[in-house]
């Protein structure tokens, strides 16, 4: 390395710890073409790395996608700070239990929310007390171990992320039908994603946020926001994950299609880039964007950053 491009690369990572994106202002200036260039490199590096979790689980799961498809859901239901409890949830209720049980009514429901160790946190009203009742049978019948409450981190949870809400939405999401796997593969825009992931809770969830708190009367969905959370990070990882493991490529290329169709992500991080003037165009842009602030920013990599590389080829010029 040159000592121009040296100095350069040390101001870099110094504006880094400082917690400047120095480079942003160079992405920002790109013209279309070079920047897709750029992103693709950073996105490919992130479904690679997503790829080891994936391929994690499908071993864990016997290679069997529809379990693989399902401790991936959980892990991506709720919030970060909850992502092993509801991992723990998944591998104590596995799918192939949802399946068997999926047309007694309120038995998923039932099954997740009493193994969550949840309920034991809230008073007791009639619909809980049934729940309760119909756990002992159910738990006996699979010999499910309930998880311990304080395995869920509660507090600062807002009331729609809750998880005891968000486990009500997942038993109607599995209560749908059993092809589930074949309808995320077959996702390939927005709309398809939200018609997926949105649906409606039973009754009793519509007054209530957690049990025995009665709460305004409306609709208790999965939001626009968090169909695009499962989205990106479910739907899109499992076609390129499944593509890549089956050898069949228009899955892969499915999956990039998707994330171009997606609205890019709001976070921190995202709002680290807008600040510096970058504008993201989409989920494709936000995860090459994450990919590139989480392995290579915060952690001061520059010297290997393939956006710092060429930024700093071009000004050393």
């Amino acid at each position: 390395m040159q000592p121009r491009e040296k100095e350069l690369i040390n101001r870099l990572i110094a504006g880094a710890e400082a917690g400047t994106m120095a480079c942003g202002g160079y992405l920002a200036s790109l013209d279309p073409l070079h920047r897709t260039e750029l992103c693709s490199k950073l996105l490919f590096e992130r479904l690679e790395r997503k790829m080891q979790l994936v391929s994690g689980l499908y071993r864990e799961a016997a290679e069997n996608w529809n379990q693989t498809f399902y401790l991936l859901y959980f892990r991506t239901l709720g919030d970060r700070q909850n992502q092993e409890a509801y991992l723990d949830l998944a591998r104590r209720v596995p799918y192939r239990y949802l399946l068997r049980e999926r047309l007694t009514p309120h038995a998923i429901e039932t099954m997740l929310i009493g193994t969550s160790g949840l309920l034991s946190l809230y008073p007791k009203d009639s619909y809980t007390e049934r729940l309760t009742d119909e756990y002992r049978h159910l738990a006996a019948k699979y010999n499910l171990q309930p998880m311990e409450s304080n395995a869920w981190v509660l507090h600062e949870v807002r009331p729609a992320n809750h998880p005891i809400l968000r486990l009500a939405q997942a038993a109607e999401f599995f209560q749908q039908d059993e092809f589930l796997m074949d309808r995320v593969l077959e996702c390939r825009d927005e709309r398809s994603v939200q018609r997926l992931f949105c649906i409606e809770t039973n009754n009793y969830w519509r007054t209530h946020y957690t049990p025995a708190n009665q709460a305004d009367d409306h609709p208790k969905r999965l939001g626009r926001f968090k169909a695009h959370v499962l989205g990106i990070n479910l739907v899109a990882m499992l076609q390129f994950a499944y593509g890549s493991l089956t050898g069949r490529e228009e899955l892969r290329d499915r999956a990039l299609m998707l994330l171009e169709k997606l609205p890019a992500e709001e976070n921190r991080y995202m709002r680290l880039w807008q600040r510096e003037g970058v504008r993201l165009r989409d989920a494709f842009e936000s995860q090459a964007l994450l990919q590139l602030i989480t392995e290579y920013c915060l952690v001061q990599r520059c010297e290997s950053c393939p956006v710092a590389r060429r930024m700093v080829r071009e000004l050393a010029r």
